[in-house]
């Protein structure tokens, strides 16, 4: 999930290729968003990690109370993306003030105060006490992770270092998943397990944690946020660059990027003015922006598509087979052997293998998504009572779990975030996004809670339950939603309503003439390709 920088008016400037052989031409560059991509490997793995611990025998025995009631076991999953949305939606002033390489290392701080306590948990409220710590960094870190590497990284590269975030995600719950597998077996899988079994996991994550905050000290601020403090941080903002793109602080290239991100400082301070006239207080802009996207017409209607697409994908089910995949195996026969584990820890190889593409098909993913979950609703509804005798409609079963991960992982999970990040006008774009964060953690909060009532009471109905979302998605996609890609802002009026984009594309081309970024001419070109450049996230 990101908010990316400022666009900015394209001079030409180029530091190499694009895609993958652009990654490869910048090494630096790359391992820096890889490091901070670890942010989303801390996630994933909290994500993964839950799951097996809930089914293992010695945990049960620690917390009979959250192994065996379906409702508090609903909560103890759920509270971390509970944190996790106040982490997220108060993490913009802080990464703003204190600067986003800071920002990671109090997150990291937070995180290792909650996996500590959720590792050395004697008690059922320890255990909610430390994923709702862990959840409050999770939070900050989906925010500010993609925004510090959006604003590291040239435009040519943007979209395919920030998507390093989701893929950070997928590696976690892989992980999570089959050290949840190997550490089962520690003093044996029945009544004679260790604690082990389960505090080691859970204290694995302290690792990752203390492996990023440590780098955090090695981290580079970002020219941007350099460049946002004032002039006395220029010169700096101007080495840190030349530093990322390997080059000479003299090279031409580096002087009009500077000047570019000048411009973007100098665009986010007029458009203000100009949308929030009179208002110079800090907490009152902030205010005023979270109010225009809920009274200005064009702007709710963009925040309805928004928030409805956060909704959308989490109420696909995907969350509810992250956090309940080994319970869902064991249900349908898939026991003994730690076979459920085992089948678990597929999900996770499937769910990184099919992040790694880039395609955005939201429809054919709803279709898979939407058949696969039709298909596990109907066996399991068929075998719901005779699961031991037909262990191959239990394997039948997973196979179509598996491929309901794999539609979901190269389709809604890839784009949920870049069509927030591309229909909203650069003024409010950072508080537009921030409440899809919001949304879509108290959608997964959602999931999180009544799985597991769900599947005690209903059983099969909480795979229709799921396809009808699936259903409902490839609907609002192909009647309903507009394509964005590539989509210059002025369409994006055009489709949503409102003239911002058109003000906004003007406002840009007069402080790049003014800074001797573009020219008259250069803008009118730049228009008619798309000049403002959009945001890439995930």
């Amino acid at each position: 999930m990101a908010v990316g920088a400022t666009p900015v008016m394209q001079t030409g400037i180029s530091h190499g290729d694009a895609g993958y052989k652009g990654l490869v031409q910048n090494p630096f560059l790359l391992f820096l968003s890889c490091f901070a991509s670890i942010g989303g490997v801390l996630y994933g793995y909290d994500q993964g990690v839950i799951s097996g611990v809930l089914v293992m025998n010695n945990f049960a025995k620690q917390f009979p109370t959250l192994a065996h009631d379906a409702t508090l076991q609903g909560w103890m999953v759920s509270v971390l993306t509970l944190g996790a949305m106040f982490g997220a939606l108060a993490n913009g002033p802080i990464a703003d003030r204190l600067s986003r390489r800071w920002s990671i290392l109090l997150a990291n701080v937070l995180f290792l105060i909650g996996s500590i306590i959720q590792a050395a948990s004697v008690n059922v409220p320890m255990v909610f006490i430390g994923r709702f710590v862990a959840g409050l960094a999770v939070g900050q870190l989906s925010m500010v992770v993609p925004l510090y590497i959006s604003e590291l990284a040239p435009p040519h590269l943007r979209g395919g270092l920030v998507a390093l975030q989701q893929l950070g995600i997928t590696v976690g719950i892989m992980v999570a998943f089959w050290f949840n597998f190997g550490t089962q077996h520690i003093g044996g899988t029945g009544d004679g397990q260790s604690p082990v079994a389960w505090r080691l996991p859970l204290a694995l994550q302290c690792l990752f944690s203390l492996i990023l905050a440590g780098g955090t000290f090695f981290l580079p601020y970002t020219p941007r946020w350099l460049m946002m403090q004032g002039l006395d941080r220029e010169d700096e903002a101007l080495a840190t660059l030349a530093r990322l793109r390997r080059v000479a602080p003299s090279d031409p290239r580096v002087a009009d990027e500077i000047l570019q991100i000048k411009a973007s400082a100098l665009f986010d301070n007029e458009t203000t003015a100009a949308m929030f006239p009179g208002v110079t207080s800090s907490s009152r802009l902030s205010l005023e922006r979270y109010k225009s996207l809920f009274t200005v017409r064009h702007l709710n209607r963009r925040l309805l598509t928004a928030c409805l697409l956060q909704l959308i994908q989490q109420f696909t089910g995907i969350n509810a087979i992250i956090y309940y995949a080994p319970q869902i195996f064991r249900k349908i026969g898939l026991t003994g052997s730690s076979v459920d584990l085992l089948a678990t820890g597929v999900i996770g190889i499937i769910n990184f293998l099919c992040t790694i593409p880039p395609p955005s098909l939201l429809i054919v993913g709803g279709v898979g998504m939407g058949i696969s979950q039709l298909i596990v609703a109907t066996l399991y509804a068929v075998y719901n009572s005779s699961w031991a005798s037909h262990s191959a409609a239990g394997w039948a079963t997973a196979v179509f779990v598996w491929m309901y991960i794999c539609n979901f992982a190269f389709s809604i999970g890839c784009v949920n975030w870049v069509i927030p990040a591309e229909i909203f006008p650069l003024g409010v774009r950072s508080q537009a996004v921030g409440v899809a964060i919001g949304v879509n953690w108290l959608s997964n909060f959602c999931v999180a809670l009544i799985t597991p009532r769900m599947l005690d009471s209903i059983e099969f109905g909480t795979f229709y339950f799921y396809l009808a979302f699936c259903v409902f998605l490839v609907v609002w996609v192909y009647f309903f939603l507009p394509e964005t890609k590539g989509v210059p802002i002025e369409e994006m009026d055009r489709v949503f309503g409102g003239h911002q984009g058109e003000q906004d594309r003007v406002r840009m081309e007069n402080i790049a003439i003014q800074l001797g970024v573009g020219s008259k001419s250069g803008g009118a070109e730049s228009k008619k390709d798309g000049q403002v450049e959009q945001v890439e996230s995930v």
